[in-house]
């Protein structure tokens, strides 16, 4: 093992490499044995199939660019292109996995209809989870601009005062976060659609796809901020680790409540019922 953290793969003995392969070893594997299991029951895995895929690609991504451009581009071996097949495949079995029948809800039109023809106001938690979109999505914004060295006194002030990790010359963090920008805004901003209007019923497999890549970002990104192969530098300052911690898990526990009230209560994103009268009379005529 040594040899081949040494010949083959350098860049997992970085304190990301590690949290990677600790992410690997006890998620994607437990996520492995529930898909063997569901397959072999003949249960449905759609949602943890889901998951899985939005988990090892957000990982491969941010692993594989930060090391090409980060301080271990000098260091890369032919074993990197091991990594290619298992992008690939993921790819192939998240279109496999989107192919399986939703599992159907046990629910009446009665009930749909009852549900979608309540307003935002009268559905706390769903405020709650508006109120947590908005949060993710400034927060991502705000952590993107610092990875692309924004000059401006906040941006400088965090990034040296609160995580200073997002300066590491490794790029593993920058590229998180440049990845976070491009690509959770626009979900969190689908998601925020998809609790005002009823019916979207690609609401529940787009959460849990993007559970999983938040997930596995932050648990990568929190332990490496606090992990002694990073440089001293480049840790999180003892005296604000409290208010890291709760930020930052903050960030990921939403988006896996979100995902868990999208795939257990799906009414509101069922498609096909009028939310009001006047809209069921235009259906009818």
């Amino acid at each position: 093992m040594g040899f081949y953290l040494k010949e083959g793969e350098p860049y997992l003995r970085s304190a990301y490499g590690i949290l990677i392969c600790y992410w690997n070893g006890t998620v994607h594997y437990a996520l492995y044995l529930m898909m063997i299991t569901a397959i072999s029951l003949g249960w449905t895995y759609r949602s943890v199939g889901l998951y899985w895929v939005g988990s090892i690609l957000m990982s491969l991504v941010t692993l594989l660019v930060g090391t090409v451009i980060g301080k271990y581009g000098t260091e890369i071996r032919p074993a990197i292109l091991l990594n290619i097949p298992y992008m690939l495949i993921p790819i192939w079995a998240g279109k496999k996995i989107y192919g399986i029948p939703r599992a159907l809800p046990k629910v009446t039109a009665d009930q749909v209809a009852a549900e979608q023809r309540k307003w935002l106001y009268r559905r706390p938690l769903d405020v709650c989870f508006v109120i947590y979109l908005l949060f993710a999505a400034a927060y991502t914004l705000f952590r993107g601009f610092i990875a692309l060295e924004c000059r401006f006194d906040t941006c400088v002030t965090y990034a040296y005062d609160q995580e200073p990790y997002l300066l590491d010359p490794v790029m593993y963090p920058k590229i998180q976060m440049l990845v976070n920008m491009f690509y959770l805004l626009p979900f969190f901003g689908l998601a925020l659609y998809g609790l005002f209007q009823p019916g979207c019923e690609w609401m529940p497999d787009l959460t849990m796809v993007f559970a999983g890549a938040i997930a596995q970002a932050q648990f990568s990104h929190i332990g490496a901020s606090l992990h002694l192969r990073t440089s001293f530098t480049y840790r999180v300052p003892q005296n604000v680790v409290s208010s890291f911690l709760y930020t930052n898990i903050l960030f990921a526990v939403g988006a896996e409540l979100l995902a868990f009230r999208c795939v257990t209560c799906p009414s509101f994103f069922l498609r096909g019922v009028p939310r009001n009268k006047n809209e069921l009379e235009k259906k009818v005529n």
